[in-house]
């Protein structure tokens, strides 16, 4: 089975900045909303995005972002402004506390998850290691 990239997305490590404590897993900026919104707008069969994570780059693992059609029983489920976002199993611990932004530049335009877990990431910001 093909997988498909729904969107690009970066980790940073967050230092010395403080991340609100809140009761969920995840939490998305206006901007990660409005994207997530604009992403799913013209797919009346998608319900969410889903978050994973798994082995690769070079520091050890990235997230990956995909089409939810559906809930597994074990996703975490993140409902926000209107907008659902499932957390994969494999991916809830290393995302507790975490902030999800979407950023865009001249040379692109991403989400980005502030991380305040993990220990380091690789020079293009793609994997991290926790």
């Amino acid at each position: 089975m093909a997988t498909r990239v729904v969107a690009t997305a970066t980790v940073r490590a967050v230092k010395g900045r403080k991340l609100i404590p809140t009761r969920a897993a995840l939490t998305l900026t206006p901007a990660a909303v409005q994207r997530i919104k604009s992403l799913l707008h013209d797919k009346p069969d998608v319900i969410g995005l889903k978050v994973g994570v798994r082995q690769r780059g070079c520091n050890g693992l990235s997230y990956t972002l995909d089409y939810a059609n559906t809930k597994d029983k074990m996703d975490e489920e993140v409902l926000q402004d209107g907008v659902k976002v499932f957390i994969d199993k494999k991916a809830q611990l290393s995302l507790l506390g975490t902030e999800m932004d979407f950023v865009e530049s001249k040379l692109s335009s991403e989400f980005v998850f502030n991380n305040p877990n993990i220990k380091g990431t690789c020079g293009c910001g793609e994997s991290f290691s926790m």
